[in-house]
């Protein structure tokens, strides 16, 4: 089956290559007038031929045609559009183009800035789009906008519960989402244990999320992508932003350098919640640390005509606690080389850098320097990653590429002090080395059918120097209470421990109905070579990766997706809808033994479980691009659940992140040329937890227990919010160069007390129970709801602009 898969792939391609032949290429970038950043996702449609392209993450486009005259329109939404005559005669044209946006009347405000209809026609699918103005407007915690809070209210996206980091796509666990920033990695995608993400609304330009269909450039997370750009800097002109809130202020700088060859933004933020209340805290709690901070910057150099560099780079900071405490960060550098070989053979080179560090703290303030116990952890990751993009024709677009990436886990090195006798000890690193290589074409066939489909192929190797171990396999999983070592071996420095490798085929098709609706359909499968070993409710900071090695095999996810598209509306593109159904099948899901050891555990390996696990549902997503009152309506009907040996008996249990249903709603009014008002609201089903079926009396202690070792037995209640805010903008006047906003919210408006998670506890008090008709006295057990937030959370924010 894979062999004719391969062989019809290639043949293809060779049929396009041979039809591109005796052609001519427009190609060029489209920009921003305003600022010079370069658009992505723009129209440029070719009027003669009824067809055109979209516009790449760089703003670069190009169409191949024969010789002849050609009207080209180049398009966005909340931009003008321009027209171009061009002639085709002898040669190749260079054309770039500079789009200025749209001045809009009240009843015209819209929301997107993407193709209208790209919903329909575009080959994506299970792929969102968020635009920063929409994210701006809508009711924020403590009126802060934020990247991972905001896809939250997209269809197939979810959450735990306040209080939580990351997010879960379509039954994926949080470590199953790739996230990217300037296409390097960020391991721990939260600020304050999940209250905030960590990117600088100030600095980013444009966020996609991608759920299903997932082309073969990406690899190496099987739930979904990220993809967060961050801005260029004005090319044009300097520019001052930023914004100042309740409980951290933000600031950005961005100009033009080198007579506008380059251009530079940097934006820094942080929280001071500390230092408000450090006149409030006293006795054990004075000197107490809670603040994050972040640094961003990003810089473009256009060298000539055939080349673009671009160098970005993160770095940010969580310190919480007081004499114990938390201090985590993330650090990332990516470098871009953009090149064009010719007219029709694009280039993107990336090298980045992506360091996560976590650390554990008995002096966090460092009062006791002859006592203390720290504990550190990180994952560093080194890569190369080369993409080439060759634009065979209108109908064919041609993607090839590959990737190497160098990891060294550090899973944990402790030092331990008494009495100024410093003792070191922990684990030992851990390396591996992951190299892939992928080759994909998106074809037009017709006028109704189009085709994307690729094959990537990657190739893991967990490599010394290290031990590698190996375990008893004859006590069954459910019987097995802690590891039993049969064989260790040491190897040297590159030395291959375990090997693998995957074959990940792509495919997705789009028909098109009618001008207004489309039928689309995908198809992918994934390999991650990356672990997250948590068994808490939520990530934290004390969470540690661990690489594929000879025990814990590569996790894979088979997924297919059908979609129903239709846009509809007075101007057919006012409103936009879909239904998505998707089925996702998860191979060597992690899970633990009882009484895992997930710290400093040498042979954390021999605890660990795998299973197999399934997500399936639909999707439904109502959208009104234009009005005064704009917004949209998701709904999910979706299960996750697991099917691992030495469980729950072997039968399918749910995950902890399952919600059957997950309801969300955002509506923003343009209630005036200076008022806009935005409210949010979210229901979903409560979340499984694991429950005590009965109890024991040991010596006046209550000790609880499953008869069943039943999992995820039982759920929390329902979580529901609503949040409203309001946006009062500045007064414009004819000399005035500063733009300013008021922001004023309110998160959780109705004062709920949604669970994050319900535990149970011996009480003070007692009860009497009746045992063969005679009355005994027994400690009584009762449930406690822990709840992050239990009141409305009012908030003001002043942001400018200037």
């Amino acid at each position: 089956m894979k062999q004719r898969f391969i062989l019809l792939f290639f043949f293809l391609v060779i049929h396009s290559l041979l039809r591109a032949q005796d052609k001519l290429t427009v190609s060029g970038y489209v920009k921003d007038v305003a600022n010079g950043e370069g658009i992505i996702g723009g129209s440029v449609y070719v009027k003669e031929v009824s067809s055109g392209a979209a516009t790449n993450a760089y703003g670069f486009y190009s169409i191949t045609l024969p010789k002849g005259n050609y009207t080209f329109v180049y398009s966005l939404v909340g931009y003008e559009k321009i027209s171009k005559n061009v002639v085709l005669s002898t040669e190749n044209v260079k054309l770039n183009i500079e789009l200025k946006e749209q001045q809009l009347e009240l009843q015209e405000v819209m929301i997107t800035t993407k193709r209208e209809d790209e919903n329909v026609k575009s080959i994506e699918m299970s792929t969102n789009k968020m635009e920063m103005k929409t994210m701006q407007r809508m009711p924020a915690l403590l009126g802060e906008v934020d990247v991972i809070r905001s896809i939250q209210f997209l269809p197939g996206v979810s959450t735990v519960g306040e209080g939580a980091s990351g997010f879960n796509v379509r039954g994926g666990s949080i470590d199953q989402n790739l996230v990217l920033l300037d296409e390097a990695p960020v391991f721990n995608s939260s600020h304050l244990f999940g209250f905030f993400s960590v990117f600088n609304p100030d600095a980013v330009k444009d966020v996609k999320l991608i759920k299903g269909g997932i082309p073969a450039q990406y690899g190496g997370r099987i739930s979904s992508i990220l993809d967060v750009r961050l801005k260029e800097g004005n090319a044009k002109k300097t520019s001052v932003s930023g914004g100042i809130g309740l409980i951290f202020s933000r600031l950005a700088y961005e100009r033009p350098f080198a007579k506008g060859r380059g251009s530079f933004i940097v934006a820094a933020r942080r929280s001071y919640a500390d230092v408000l209340a450090r006149p409030f805290l006293k006795g054990e709690l004075k000197g107490s640390q809670f603040y994050f901070y972040d640094f961003t910057a990003k810089a473009n150099y256009r060298i000539n005509d055939k080349n673009t560099i671009f160098l970005s780079g993160y770095l940010g900071r969580d310190v919480f606690g007081a004499d114990f405490g938390f201090n985590w960060g993330n650090a990332t550098t990516s470098f871009r080389w953009n090149h064009v070989f010719n007219d029709r053979l694009f280039m993107n080179t990336t090298v980045f850098y992506s360091n996560y560090d976590y650390l554990l703290d008995s002096d966090l303030r460092r009062k006791r320097p002859r006592d203390y116990f720290r504990w550190k952890s990180s994952i560093i990751n080194y890569s190369v990653k080369p993409d080439f993009t060759y634009y065979l024709s209108p109908k064919n677009t041609l993607t090839f590429g590959g990737q190497a990436i160098l990891y060294t886990f550090k899973p944990g090195t402790a030092t331990a002090a008494s009495n100024g006798q410093e003792r070191t000890f922990g684990l030992e690193n851990k390396n591996a080395i992951e190299g892939s290589f992928y080759v994909g074409n998106e074809q037009n066939i017709g006028s109704k059918l189009q085709l994307q489909y690729g094959l990537r192929y990657s190739l893991y190797s967990y490599m010394g120097p290290g031990e590698s171990y190996e375990f008893q396999t004859d006590v069954p999983p459910g019987q097995r209470r802690f590891p039993v070592l049969s064989k260790t071996q040491k190897y040297a420095d590159f030395t291959p421990i375990k090997t693998y490798g995957n074959l990940e085929p792509r495919f997705s098709a789009k028909y098109e109905l009618t001008p207004n609706a489309s039928l689309k359909a995908s198809y992918n499968r994934i390999a991650q070579y990356l672990h997250l070993i948590s068994n808490t409710t939520a990530s934290t900071p004390l969470d540690v990766w661990s690489p594929s090695t000879n025990n814990i095999k590569p996790q894979i996810a088979d997924q297919v997706a059908l979609g129903y598209f239709q846009n509809f509306g007075a101007n057919s593109n006012d409103y936009e809808a879909s239904v998505e159904v998707y089925y996702k099948k998860l191979q060597n899901q992690i899970d633990y033994i009882s009484g895992a050891n997930l710290f400093l555990n040498k042979y954390l390996e021999g605890d660990l479980l795998a299973g197999d696990g399934r997500a399936y549902g639909a999707e439904f997503y109502v959208k009104k691009n234009k009005g005064a009152l704009t917004g949209w309506v998701s709904y999910t009907l979706a299960r996750t659940e697991r099917q691992v040996e030495g469980i729950n008996e072997r039968q399918w249990f749910p995950t902890r992140f399952d919600k059957t249903h997950n309801l969300n709603v955002v509506l923003q009014y343009e209630a005036s040329k200076r008022w806009n008002l935005s409210a949010n609201f979210t229901y979903g089903t409560g979340t499984p937890a694991t429950f005590p079926t009965n109890k024991y009396e040991v010596q006046g202690l209550l000790v609880p227990h499953n008869v069943d070792d039943a999992r995820n037995n039982v759920r929390i209640p329902d979580y529901h919010r609503l949040d409203v805010s309001a946006t009062l903008a500045g007064k414009k006047k004819p000399n005035k160069k500063r733009e300013d906003s008021w922001v004023f919210s309110v998160y959780n408006t109705y004062n709920r007390r949604n669970p994050f998670s319900i535990f149970f506890r011996q009480s003070d008090t007692k009860e009497v129970i009746e045992v063969n008709g005679e009355k005994i006295e027994t400690p009584k057990a009762e449930a406690v709801r822990y709840s992050v937030f239990g009141n409305f959370i009012p908030a003001v924010t002043y942001n400018f602009k200037f």
